[in-house]
């Protein structure tokens, strides 16, 4: 038995959750993934996987199994890769990535980056909700947090620190009049995020007010809000780096450009490990690079 090609068909079981999802992403067959399993299964002398006709799931040993066959995968990559000397980054990478950076932000960093890293395959999944990276299979996730991340197992790179301003379009300033003070807020539309009842409004450190918010429109999704914002439905709260294009190009215009709602820091989350691969490092730096780069207004 090839204990590697054991080991990465056994992650990729993990990782897609099916026979048939495993099968093809490794371009092989369903019985030839179902043979590997049984043999590594025979070879350790435990039950990997629990099997129904619906699903699979881990066994305790599973778990500390998957997670040994993570690091060591990605050491051996790594390893690979580095020998490599004249060879670029390649190989697929899945990242994790908030709707509003796979939204309204990707259009400005992932054409740079395939043009730059042409061998690296992006396996991308959105969703706001912090992913398990070793359990979910995720090489790296980007993260927008308003405290510091403090998970201890993750190694997390802050890439910039946003804050968070008031926008309008130019027709909806128009049509209202443009607030001139904090308490103009109070005759305004203003359009919120979800779990924002209150916005706490800020000029530097000091808190100045709570205003009341998203009384005419609430959202779950930020690119909902961005969208209504520009076609003029009222004034909404982003981070400076979501809007920065859009207020170049005058879709939008800052409100109380002296106000904040605080701010917010993009974070790159990965695994701890001795040897981080090389097209993880590929990416990460890119998005460092890519934040820094790239001025605001």
């Amino acid at each position: 038995m090839n204990q590697l090609l054991a080991m990465r068909i056994f992650r990729c079981l993990v990782e897609t959750r099916s026979f048939t999802g495993a099968a093809e992403r490794l371009e092989t067959t369903h019985s030839t993934v179902s043979r590997q399993l049984q043999q590594l299964e025979s070879e350790l002398g435990a039950r990997l996987l629990n099997r129904t006709s619906r699903q699979l799931s881990l066994t305790d040993a599973g778990k500390r199994y998957y997670t040994a066959c993570v690091d060591i995968l990605q050491r051996v990559d790594a390893a690979a890769e580095e020998a490599r000397v004249h060879k670029q980054p390649s190989g697929r990478l899945r990242i994790s990535v908030p709707l509003v950076l796979g939204t309204l932000e990707l259009p400005f960093w992932l054409p740079a980056f395939q043009e730059r890293f042409p061998d690296i395959q992006l396996d991308m999944s959105c969703s706001d909700p912090l992913v398990d990276l070793v359990a979910d299979g995720f090489d790296v996730a980007l993260r927008i947090s308003g405290p510091p991340l403090s998970d201890s197992t993750m190694v997390a790179r802050l890439l910039t620190v946003s804050p968070m301003v008031l926008v309008a379009s130019p027709a909806y300033l128009y049509r209202r009049g443009l607030p001139r003070g904090v308490d103009d807020l109070l005759a305004h539309s203003l359009l919120a995020y979800a779990d924002e009842a209150h916005w706490q409004l800020h000029m530097g450190e000091q808190t100045v007010q709570s205003v009341d918010a998203g009384r005419q429109l609430r959202s779950d999704s930020i690119a909902a809000l961005h969208t209504a914002a520009v076609a003029g439905l009222g004034i909404a709260a982003f981070t400076l780096a979501t809007v920065a294009r859009d207020l170049r190009a005058g879709r939008l215009v800052r409100v109380l450009p002296e106000v904040t709602l605080g701010a917010r820091s993009y974070y790159a989350l990965y695994p701890s490990a001795a040897h981080l691969p090389a097209k993880v490092r590929a990416f990460v730096d890119f998005m460092a690079d890519h934040y820094q780069a790239d001025p605001v207004p």
